[in-house]
């Protein structure tokens, strides 16, 4: 049996749109980046620390050597942004209310050295803890961007409860990584 209404009021459909070019300057990663991410500045940075972590293997992941020490990657880059955040307000509201609860607690040292030391390190982990959310939310726009691949490395990567000791690993495109490298040289 043939419908012959079936087709008559159809349209024909779009053209298909073929995927955008991989960039292959700054500025087709910039413009991308605009369009593509709610804090392209911010995702840009992060991608410029991701050349950099994967100039020698490729990828960024899942840790990083600072001097002789392995850092997970998503650490690295959250500490290597903190100067962009050191006179944010927010920062400093986050110094005071350390202080506050240490001193509530009793456990702010006399010495004022120490006592800093100890302020600085309390402010660092809170930070870190809101800069690994923003590192991942910037890195998923810019895997949605097409600039970045994203995968896991660790214990329990295939299990059905992925949580377990699992650490990101993330691959910079080669495009992007020919044109950021020129950049920088």
């Amino acid at each position: 049996m043939f419908q012959a209404d079936l087709f008559r009021d159809s349209r024909p459909s779009e053209p298909m749109r073929l995927a955008a070019p991989p960039p292959t300057t700054t500025v087709s990663i910039l413009e991308r980046l605009s369009t593509s991410c709610k804090r392209p500045r911010y995702a840009f940075m992060v991608l410029n620390l991701l050349v950099e972590a994967s100039q020698r293997t490729g990828s960024a992941g899942p840790y990083v050597l600072v001097g002789e020490v392995r850092v997970p990657v998503r650490d690295w880059l959250c500490d290597a942004l903190v100067p962009v955040a050191q006179r944010d307000p927010r920062r400093l509201s986050i110094e005071g209310r350390v202080r506050q609860t240490l001193e509530d607690a009793c456990a702010l040292p006399p010495d004022p050295d120490v006592a800093q030391r100890l302020i600085d390190k309390k402010v660092l982990e809170r930070v870190r803890i809101s800069g690994r959310t923003n590192v991942s939310r910037a890195v998923s726009e810019l895997v949605r961007a097409g600039l970045v691949k994203r995968h896991y490395q660790g214990f329990r990567v295939d299990h059905h409860n992925r949580g377990a000791k699992r650490q990101a690993v993330y691959v910079v495109t080669d495009p992007v990584m020919r044109a950021l490298s020129r950049a920088t040289t």
